[in-house]
Formats: structure tokens, C-alpha cells, sequence
């Protein structure tokens, strides 16, 4: 049994012991197949900046480069993202130079973390005061739809604070309003009724706050996800640290600006018919609106009005690609859900022969430092970006053009792909590890555990002569083995990791430890060698279930209540408590065996 998982243990930790090579991966946006054409254009773009390929491979939907050494990986990815465009996602990565045989078993090494990789960290705050807000205006527009659909009069609804006002004719109105608005939200808002008035005033409850909270961190973390995996990156990590921050840590990623400006975006689209009857420029100069219409700009900057009644907005696309239009010019395509489609296809066929124009909203914000405070500051663009008439009947799938660059279309369509955000969101720590900082980290972090290890070794063989060799070979056993289970699960390891590994090897010798003086008690006490052998493995193990059960439970409370770097330290302490107790007491006492058990008149052991 211990040959069989001995076996199997080195298999899957010997993955880890071949060095990852830097490498550039391309896949398709759209499924599309790399046949060897594309791969040797690819090939052709390398050679053309003179670069050179260590290797190539191709499995028909993602192509993998690999290179000497991080500065020309990048360079190569600079001259892909050239060559190839909006065609294909462009990535860096740490490519495994694991044998095939190796991987035919699914023996892969495990995954490396930011601090041993290099890449960008990025901690983000969710503005929560924005998603309650986006919530109180959509409670204001149901309203409305609302009390328009059970037939009961109102003056008007408008938001106030924190809170939706509906202001009636009557008190029988407001009645009649309170009674069917509060068993439709009956577990989101609290209705109340201000002293000697009719209005019927709508505050969110709670519970309900809470859960819109919840909801926004999660929204966005699942926004984010997709934009990460947009982007191209490898390995991702994307999680909730307390009840309003996001991390979001990618491992090969240096150009920051470029994350940044992906991941702290909020885009998104609404599709509004064209006042036409009224004067912008007239608009404009006095200041006001007409009722029911707003006034935008254009990007030539001339003024247009807008109908308020939002046609459509970005919640409902599923798919948005970039491309060019029948005139070559930018364009996006985009394609509805079941919803969405039909609303639109109903609105449009409503209002043919009239202008519609598509106004793009981009909400960033920002943290400056203000008298020695950190300020948060919002800034959203609303911009029309195109304005058409409606010719037919518009359905699921449509496009919209008047955008300065493909760039600007490829971005566009990234933002409204992975979805908007249900709140805006800002960075407030941001570090960058470059790739020659990881690999100091995984040198340093594996001399440490090796010294670590040599000296333990030294001590119990000079302490313990031959239980000390057999207690050593023991722990070399115990880290492949611990070795073997983080690949099998596909664990992280991260710096914190590496000291967990250090801290479990240093460990793992203390069984070994009470064992060895266990037999020595025994021998001391005028046991026989073996007698002594026997009962020292027997009264040590009560012991050693004990110190490391305790250790065990303090490793599960860290990983049920950390995170990020606690959690991965939490995983390789715990596990290496497990691999520790059966290698040194099941395989060193087989091994003990080996030695001394064909010896049944045994007079004298090295202890």
C-alpha cells in the first residue's frame, strides 16, 4: 500500500520540479478554428520583429508560444496584438514544460499566485450609496408602469432623498395605491403616509438594503470575472474581501492602464427617440428642456433633444462583437435577449419612419487626495454616439455605428459583452510584481525549505543515527506527498504557501520525534529492542493525534475565516498535517520494520 501511494505521490509532484517557460496564447473570439495558415502568419509576425520561437503548438483553438526568457514574451505579445487584431484574445503565460506522459495522466504542476508569478493587484471598493440609488430610480420608473396598469390616478411620482414621494388627487387614491404597491413590494419597501397630507412616501426596508448590497458586490464580481476572462489572462483571481471590496489579482498582466481601464468602467447604452418637433440649439441657449424631453450633446458637440422614455437600455444585450458596417466605418453588433427583443422589436415597429439616437453613459470614479483626504469623485460622460432613422421593424439582432475608432468598438463591445455593473466601483490599492520579483520569490521561497530541510536531516541523524536516516527519509516522503495532493487539486500556491510547506516539514519531524524517545524510555527501562520498537509506535501515537489535532482545528478556523494569503496557507498547513501523521508513523514504522523485523533475537538499535 505505501509502494502504490509512494508511487503515485511522486508522479503528481514531479510536474513541479519542470520550470515553467514564459509563452504567449492566442484563442478566437469567435470559436473560429487555427488552421496552419494562421499559424504560420502568426509565425510570420514573430520573425518579421525578429523574434525567436522555442516552441509552437496548436490544438485547433488556441495557439501556444513559447520563448527564452519575459522580455521577449512581451515583445511578442506587442507584435501579435498588432498583427492579429480583434481577431483573436492575445495572453501571457506560464506555459508547463511537464512531458507529455506526464500530462496524458493529468500530472499538471500547481497553479503560481501573483507573488510568485508577477502581475497586477488590484483591491476595489464597491460604491454602495450608487447601487441603492440605481435601485430607488428603478422603484421610481415601476411606479409608474405600475400605477398605470391598475388604473389608479396619480399627480405625480418623483424621487426625494432616499425615498420614492407618489403624490395623489385624494386620500381614496393614495388608499388604493398604498394597498396594491404594498403587496406587490410587500418584502422590499416600507410605505408611510406624512401627517395630513395624501402623498404616500416609499422607503427601501432593511432587509432589503442588505440584499441590494449583497447583490451589487456580487453582480460586479461576476462582471468582473467576464471582463477578466476578455481580457486573456490566466489563472485569475476574483473574490469578496469583507462586505464592499473586491480583489482581483492577474498573474502576467504589466500593463495596468489597460486592466484599469477595463475593470473600473461602467458602461452602458439606451436607445431614445429624437425630439423632433422641438429646437435644440433654442433648447441649449435657454437652458430648459421641453417637457418630457432632455438635452444631450452629439460628438460634434451639437446640442440634440431626447425623448425621457427609454426605449431600450444595455440590460438586456447578451452579445455585443466589434466589427466595420457596409461603409467600413466601426461599428458593434449586437444581439438581444428573448425580453429584449421583443420589447424593442415592439417599440421600433411602433416609431418607423423616426430619428433614434443611441446615448453611450460611462460612469468612472476615482480616489484623489483632497487637504490630506481621500476623496471619492464620480464623473459620468452621457454622449449620443448615433442617431438613425428607424426603417423597419428592428429584432434581436442589430448594429449601431458613429464610433471614432475600432479600438473604441473592440472596448465597447468588451463592456457591454461581460455586462455593466450594478454599482460603480474605484481602486484604492494597486501594486504591480513584475516577473523577475516572482522568480526571486520562488528561489528564495525553495532554498528556504530546502536549508530548512538539510538541517533537520543533519540533527536527526546525528541525534538519532539510524532512526534519525529512516525518521529523514520519512519527511522527504511527506513532501511528495504534500507535493502531490496541492497538484492533484489544482491548489494556488502563493508565498504564504512556501511558508506553510517550510512550517510543515518542520513539523512533521516532531512525531518522529516522540517516537524515537518514546523508544529510548523503553530501552532504558529494560525492554528488548523490540518490545521497545513496538510499544514506543504505540503510547506516541495518542500523543501525536493529540498536538496535531489542535493544530489541525486552528488551520480550519484560519481557512473558514481568512482570506486570500491566510486561506492558501491555511490549505497547505492543514494538508501537510495529514501527509505528516501517516508518513511518520505508517511508512517509518514500515520502514523500522524492514530493518529490524527479520530479527526476532535483535540485541542492540542505533537510537
Amino acid at each position: 500500500m505505501i509502494a502504490v501511494i509512494l508511487l503515485v505521490g511522486v508522479i503528481y509532484s514531479v510536474p513541479n520540479f519542470f520550470p515553467s517557460e514564459p509563452a504567449v496564447q492566442l484563442s478566437s473570439k469567435v470559436d473560429k478554428t487555427i488552421d496552419p495558415a494562421t499559424m504560420q502568419r502568426f509565425e510570420q509576425a514573430l520573425q518579421a520583429k525578429g523574434l525567436t520561437i522555442r516552441a509552437s503548438e496548436n490544438n485547433g483553438q488556441q495557439a501556444l508560444f513559447r520563448f527564452e526568457d519575459t522580455d521577449v514574451q512581451l515583445k511578442a505579445s506587442e507584435a501579435l496584438k498588432a498583427a492579429v487584431g480583434d481577431e483573436f484574445i492575445v495572453a501571457l503565460n506560464l506555459a508547463p514544460s511537464t512531458p507529455g506522459w506526464l500530462r496524458s495522466l493529468n500530472a499538471n504542476p500547481m497553479f503560481l499566485g501573483l507573488d510568485l508569478r508577477g502581475g497586477v493587484h488590484f483591491l476595489m471598493e464597491v460604491d454602495m450609496k450608487a447601487a441603492l440609488d440605481k435601485q430607488i430610480d428603478r422603484y421610481e420608473d415601476e411606479f409608474r408602469d405600475f400605477l398605470r396598469e391598475k388604473d389608479i390616478k396619480y399627480l405625480g411620482i418623483a424621487r426625494e432623498g432616499d425615498t420614492v414621494l407618489a403624490k395623489f388627487r385624494d386620500a381614496a387614491s393614495r388608499d388604493a395605491a398604498q394597498a396594491a404597491l404594498s403587496d406587490e413590494y410587500r418584502d422590499n419597501l416600507q410605505f408611510t403616509v406624512p401627517q395630513g397630507s395624501t402623498d404616500l412616501q416609499a422607503s427601501i426596508s432593511q432587509v432589503a438594503m442588505l440584499n441590494i448590497q449583497k447583490f451589487a458586490l456580487q453582480q460586479n464580481i461576476t462582471t468582473l470575472r467576464k471582463r477578466v476572462n476578455e481580457l486573456g489572462v490566466s489563472e485569475p483571481v476574483i473574490q469578496q474581501q469583507g462586505t464592499n471590496r473586491i480583489v482581483v489579482q492577474l498573474p502576467g498582466v504589466q500593463d495596468t492602464a489597460r486592466a484599469k481601464e477595463i475593470l473600473g468602467a461602467t458602461a452602458t447604452l439606451e436607445f431614445r427617440l429624437v425630439d423632433e418637433t422641438n429646437d435644440a440649439a433654442q433648447a441649449q441657449q435657454s437652458g430648459r428642456a421641453p417637457i418630457g424631453s432632455q438635452i444631450y450633446k452629439e460628438r460634434s458637440g451639437s446640442p440634440i433633444l431626447l425623448k425621457r422614455q427609454v426605449m431600450l437600455t444595455g440590460d438586456y444585450i447578451i452579445d455585443a462583437s466589434s466589427g466595420f458596417d457596409d461603409n467600413n466605418r466601426p461599428a458593434v453588433h449586437i444581439t438581444l435577449d428573448g425580453k429584449g427583443a421583443s420589447r424593442f422589436s415592439k417599440v421600433t415597429g411602433e416609431n418607423q419612419k423616426k430619428l433614434m439616437g443611441v446615448v453611450f453613459i460611462e460612469t468612472k470614479i476615482e480616489s484623489k487626495e483632497i487637504d490630506g483626504k481621500q476623496v471619492k469623485t464620480s464623473s459620468t460622460t452621457q454622449e449620443v454616439i448615433n442617431v438613425a432613422r428607424i426603417q423597419e421593424q428592428l429584432g434581436k439582432r442589430f448594429q449601431i455605428t458613429g464610433l471614432d475608432s475600432p479600438k473604441e468598438a473592440r472596448d465597447l463591445a468588451l463592456l457591454l459583452r461581460a455586462g455593466a455593473l450594478a454599482a460603480p466601483v474605484y481602486i484604492v490599492e494597486e501594486r504591480t510584481v513584475g516577473p523577475s520579483m516572482g522568480k526571486e520569490n520562488i528561489e528564495k521561497g525553495f532554498n528556504s525549505n530546502l536549508w530548512g530541510f538539510i538541517a533537520v536531516v543533519l540533527f536527526m541523524v546525528i541525534y538519532y543515527r539510524v532512526f534519525g536516516m529512516i525518521s529523514s527519509v520519512a519527511l522527504a516522503i511527506n513532501g511528495f506527498f504534500l507535493f502531490a495532493l496541492l497538484s492533484m487539486i489544482q491548489a494556488t500556491l502563493t508565498l504564504p504557501g512556501l511558508a506553510g510547506i517550510a512550517l510543515t516539514l518542520g513539523m512533521a519531524i516532531d512525531a518522529n520525534v516522540l517516537i524515537n524517545e518514546r523508544i529510548r524510555e523503553e530501552l532504558r527501562a529494560g525492554a528488548s529492542p523490540q518490545v521497545a520498537i513496538n510499544v514506543g509506535y504505540d503510547r506516541a501515537w495518542g500523543t501525536i493525534i493529540d498536538s496535531n489535532l489542535t493544530t489541525l482545528i486552528a488551520g480550519i478556523a484560519l481557512f473558514l475565516l481568512g482570506s486570500g494569503p491566510i486561506k492558501g496557507f491555511a490549505v497547505v498547513l492543514c494538508l501537510g498535517i495529514l501527509t505528516s501523521m501517516f508518513s511518520a508513523v505508517t511508512v517509518s514504522r514500515a520502514m523500522v520494520n524492514l530493518v529490524y523485523g527479520y530479527k526476532p533475537h535483535l540485541q542492540k538499535i542505533e537510537i
